[in-house]
């Protein structure tokens, strides 16, 4: 009798999660299917679900009018150059707090997650006039630079849950067998914290691949990503819903296969290593 309540119970919560699922999921199935549309289907009353003229015709569009490989490189250099420097940041700073913690090290910490709830637009201009300035604007270089500073204070923070997680005298008989900083670094504490890594890996990659206001304002044709492609959609003539869903389509699918396949390392991520 228990163990039937427990399977009614267990099957209630699945369906739950799988109807949250859905709805959450929805608006991007509902993109991928209006970009199978014609202009007329896309915006027509009452809407299609699956009953219409599905066409290919809005990806071969999409393609003529922007160069999407040229958009999909940028993308990937963006981000993955910006979570790899962070991480070149990122990790003797997470040391230091987590091994050689001072006084005022949760302080540090919280100034630093507390920049992430600064308006962006706040600091748009003295950053524009500075990239102007070094010639960094519409460069991957630059792009790199400044979401790796916007994106490391995550880092940090993840990287220092990680940290503190290992046992410090593992790295204290590292010293005592005659391992410096740097090897205590290298060949004991990181691959110790490879689950760690990865998942902050994989989770900056995924904050700098969506990335759209700093991109928008900083990049122009040589170093525009993905973001960039799709908001070249919305012009002065209007809105074109179906072209417009084919490149959100493009942009979206390539992280969300990514999303899919280290969903256990984002969700340990997302929670900061509070979920073993």
């Amino acid at each position: 009798m228990a163990r039937a309540a427990t399977n009614r119970r267990k099957l209630a919560v699945t369906l739950i999660a799988w109807t949250i699922g859905i709805v959450i999921f929805f608006p991007i199935l509902w993109t991928a299917l209006t970009s199978f549309k014609t202009e007329a289907e896309a915006v027509a009353t009452p809407p299609t679900f699956l009953a219409f003229h599905w066409t290919l015709e809005n990806y071969s569009e999409v393609q003529q009018r922007s160069d999407y490989f040229l958009h999909f490189w940028n993308s990937i250099v963006i981000s993955v150059g910006s979570t790899l420097l962070g991480l070149l940041v990122a990790v003797p700073a997470a040391w230091s707090m987590a091994f050689v913690p001072g006084k005022r090290t949760r302080d540090v910490l919280m100034w630093m997650l507390s920049t992430k709830m600064l308006p962006p637009v706040g600091v748009l201009i003295p950053i524009y006039l500075l990239f102007r300035d070094f010639g960094l604007l519409d460069s991957r270089v630059g792009l790199v630079i400044v979401l790796t500073l916007i994106n490391l204070p995550i880092i940090v923070w993840m990287l220092f849950t990680y940290f503190r997680e290992i046992p410090g005298e593992i790295l204290e008989a590292a010293r005592m067998d005659g391992a410096g900083l740097k090897e205590e670094i290298l060949f004991v504490l990181l691959p110790m914290a490879v689950p760690g890594i990865a998942s902050t890996l994989l989770l900056n990659v995924i904050l700098a691949w969506n990335e759209a206001f700093w991109t928008l304002n900083l990049s122009a044709s040589q170093s525009a990503p993905l973001t960039a492609f799709i908001a070249s959609y919305s012009s002065p003539e209007g809105l074109f819903y179906a072209k417009l869903s084919a490149a959100s389509t493009m942009a979206v699918a390539p992280i969300l296969v990514l999303g899919w396949f280290s969903q256990k390392q984002l969700v340990r991520g997302l929670t900061f290593g509070a979920v073993k």
